[in-house]
């Protein structure tokens, strides 16, 4: 028989119409199922249209609300999820619900890079990837939140939108995809199943705001976020998780105002490392009080930064989630 899978959209390019500039999200949930009659051949499906919202555009309450949507319709019966959705903060997020919920059933993020009404729009393909893999065996039983994307599934702690407009726009740096999809069937390169550690809260207020280094920036934003109140600060470094001097001077003072300062690297692949001892260098960091984020993105750490000053009774315990 075939699975229950629930469709949840929430707008983005799979669901926009309109040329140039002008394109908005406004086609539903029902008009993208139908558009792939193969659908019916893996499961059988229900839509919830949640939102029609541009991805740029994404906010935390609604990433709470398509968590909640989700564990609805697992209750209800659904034995796989697929969330429809803009590309440009996808993987933010999937990784959001990959860190705070834990469902019983395959949740698989996809979208497009071009509009249903573009010559060869990717949305139906990437339709069905998402609907093969929510009602795939091995996945049910493994469950785990997914981006599925140009005949790939990849974790959400992983991957990232790495081009602009190519229709292969997602890859996960150093791991790879979790699994391919081939006319035969799923190809699975390594386990399905969350790669992220889950935290409690499944909503949060907190402020944190980001910072880039780059060459000769100054500590200027770091001191108009401190002015601003917020409650943490992800500064993303380069190479190895490192920053300006001036930067560098600024973080201790900021830590021990008491506010969490989270480091990562601008760099696709690899992991932050405390190697450099001058003003701003990652071992000059970690010794002052900053957290490194190992191989999170900035996007994502600052995700996992606010969550955890949800949960965390005190922001000195910051460094245990990272």
């Amino acid at each position: 028989m075939r699975p229950n899978v629930a469709v949840i959209s929430t707008g983005g390019t799979i669901a926009s119409t309109g040329g140039g500039e002008a394109a908005t999200p406004e086609k539903g949930g029902s008009e993208l199922v139908d558009a792939v009659p193969e659908i019916t051949e893996h499961a059988r499906v229900s839509v919830r249209e949640l939102a029609q919202v541009a991805s740029f555009n994404m906010d935390l309450e609604t990433i709470a609300d398509i968590g909640d949507a989700t564990a609805e319709a697992i209750a209800d019966g659904a034995e796989g999820v697929v969330v429809t959705h803009g590309t440009d903060t996808m993987e933010e997020s999937a990784y959001a619900l990959d860190l705070t919920r834990e469902f019983d059933a395959p949740v698989v993020f996809t979208g497009a890079q071009r509009r249903p009404d573009e010559l060869s729009s990717d949305g139906p393909s990437n339709m069905l990837t998402a609907i093969r893999a929510a009602s795939h065996q091995r996945f049910r039983d493994a469950g785990g939140i997914y981006v599925a994307f140009d005949m790939e599934l990849h974790s959400p702690r992983d991957v990232t939108k790495s081009h602009t407009s190519a229709l292969g726009a997602f890859e996960s740096p150093d791991k790879g995809p979790i699994a391919s999809v081939t006319r035969d069937g799923l190809r699975v390169h390594r386990p399905p199943g969350s790669y992220s550690d889950t935290l409690q809260s499944t909503r949060t207020d907190a402020d944190v705001m980001m910072i880039k280094s780059a060459a000769s920036v100054d500590a200027r934003q770091l001191e108009f976020a401190v002015n601003q109140g917020v409650d943490g600060i992800v500064i993303e470094g380069t190479g190895l998780g490192n920053i300006t001097s001036a930067l560098g001077r600024a973080v201790d003072s900021v830590v021990e105002e008491g506010i969490p300062v989270v480091v990562t690297s601008r760099c696709q692949g690899g992991a932050t490392a405390p190697v450099y001892g001058t003003p701003g260098g990652g071992r000059t960091l970690i010794d002052n009080g900053a957290v490194q984020a190992n191989d999170l993105s900035a996007q994502k750490a600052r995700l996992k930064l606010a969550f955890a000053l949800a949960e965390a009774e005190d922001p000195g315990s910051i460094g245990e989630y990272f």
